[in-house]
């Protein structure tokens, strides 16, 4: 078996099965910048914790598997530079060559399998990008959720993808997209979308049932909770639709492609609107942790 390193807490937590939530590092690395990245972090392990689980924010350390990170290796990670995005492909050949790499949501997934967590809270999650029909941009996340048998709390997908085929491929692949207390899908900074939700739940002990119940039905994978930004805190999808057309055209007009659009995106997004998105970003990672915090909760029961 491979050899995991964990923290402290969740050693604990493990040790007594306390309820366990687990969270990605490339909001850290690659999705703020430092310090809200660090207090970031900080503010959302604090919330799983007032909640009532144990956070496990999830990476590889100079080749080792860390599910858990103490402070000091949280802020290391923080401030890090050429920190490798892992998914699928590469978080072996990470681990493999002693290098340093933040999880995506698929190596998280994968990470928090192996440790026995049943629990991810996210931001969002990556899917069909848009112009997918000529580059084939498709991220990981979506096969992931359709073998690895973890629930995922996100705000939706990113609001920069395509949102409609990213959940036409979730539908294919047979990954229950759960909408938490309304009947539409969420779009990350906007609370609502044009998008019917395919299902609705309003209970965390439901959802943990359904996760449980599909395990037992020999299903393959997990579940995608869509978890609406709280309102107060959201952008409106019309207000955001402008900025993010253009933050698109200037990745096209520069030749972004790959595992850096994602980033640039965000980034450019962030300066088209004077900060909000990260604050509204903050506001619905926080709020995901709080609902994983629940469901991890209502599992361990």
């Amino acid at each position: 078996m491979i050899a995991i390193h964990y923290s402290a807490e969740v050693a604990q937590a493990r040790k007594t099965g306390a309820p366990i939530v687990a969270l990605e590092s490339t909001i850290i690395t690659h999705g703020m910048p430092f310090p809200q990245n660090v207090e970031t972090a900080r503010l959302v392990e604090a919330d799983v914790r007032t909640a009532g689980a144990t956070p496990a924010t999830i990476a590889v350390l100079d080749g080792a598997l860390h599910v858990g990170l103490e402070a000091d290796q949280l802020e290391v990670l923080g401030q890090a530079q050429n920190v490798a995005k892992l998914s699928r492909a590469d978080m072996a050949a990470c681990m493999a060559t002693g290098g340093t790499g933040a999880t995506t949501v698929a190596a998280t997934m994968i990470a928090a399998h192996l440790a026995g967590i049943h629990v991810f809270a996210t931001g969002g999650i990556g899917g069909v990008h848009r112009g997918a029909e000529d580059s084939f941009d498709v991220s990981a996340d979506l096969h992931e959720l359709a073998q690895t048998p973890v629930t995922v709390v996100g705000a939706g997908a990113k609001a920069i993808l395509d949102l409609p085929k990213t959940f036409e491929v979730l539908e294919t692949l047979g990954v229950p997209v759960i909408a938490y207390r309304q009947d539409v899908l969420p779009a990350f900074w906007s609370a609502t979308s044009e998008i019917p939700a395919p299902l609705r739940m309003d209970h965390a002990t439901d959802i943990a049932k359904a996760q449980q119940l599909r395990t037992e039905m020999g299903l393959q994978g997990g579940q995608l909770v869509a978890n609406p930004i709280p309102t107060e805190a959201q952008i409106p999808a019309d207000e955001l639709k402008p900025v993010i057309a253009q933050a698109l055209q200037e990745a096209e007009t520069q030749g972004i492609s790959a595992k850096a659009v994602t980033p640039f995106l965000l980034g450019r997004i962030f300066e088209l609107t004077e900060g909000r998105s990260l604050t509204a970003n903050i506001a619905l990672v926080r709020n995901n942790a709080r609902l994983a915090a629940q469901i991890a909760i209502a599992m361990a029961k």
